[in-house]
């Protein structure tokens, strides 16, 4: 299975009254994490909307295990979950810098087209970033 590591220092701005990571920025730090992985792949998702598709979440699921705060770094470890004919799920760990989890999370995309919304495989925008998916997807469907 191919994972994906991204750090990132953890901003003020980024934490609650408490001190603490506000919830919702996690999910930026997924999407740095997913952006990554593409990197990674060798492809890019500006190239994907440069053609006029894009790949809206439609589900998320994410469990927070211990927080975190100002000051510490959060490695974002992303992969392919599973890779079908529509859906992509992504799959994510973010972690403390000793490694101790802080949150675990699922998210899963459709490509569609930019001007309707109309969902299209991957295969016919893009046949090698679909059979790189399908080659490193963590459940083979």
């Amino acid at each position: 299975m191919f994972v994906s590591e991204k750090e990132i220092e953890i901003r003020y701005a980024e934490t609650d009254q408490m001190g603490v990571v506000y919830h919702a920025n996690y999910l930026v730090w997924m999407e740095i994490g997913r952006t990554q992985l593409i990197k990674d792949l060798g492809f890019t998702y500006a190239g994907l909307e440069q053609e006029g598709y894009i790949s809206p979440v439609t589900d998320l699921t994410i469990k927070y295990k211990a927080s975190m705060k100002y000051g510490q770094k959060a490695i974002v470890r992303t992969w392919v979950e599973s890779h079908g004919k529509l859906r992509t799920t992504y799959g994510y760990e973010i972690l403390h810098t000793d490694g101790t989890v802080a949150s675990t999370a699922k998210s899963e995309h459709v490509v569609v087209k930019k001007e309707n919304f109309r969902p299209v495989s991957l295969r016919k925008v893009d046949a090698e970033w679909d059979a790189k998916y399908t080659e490193i997807a963590r459940v083979k469907i």
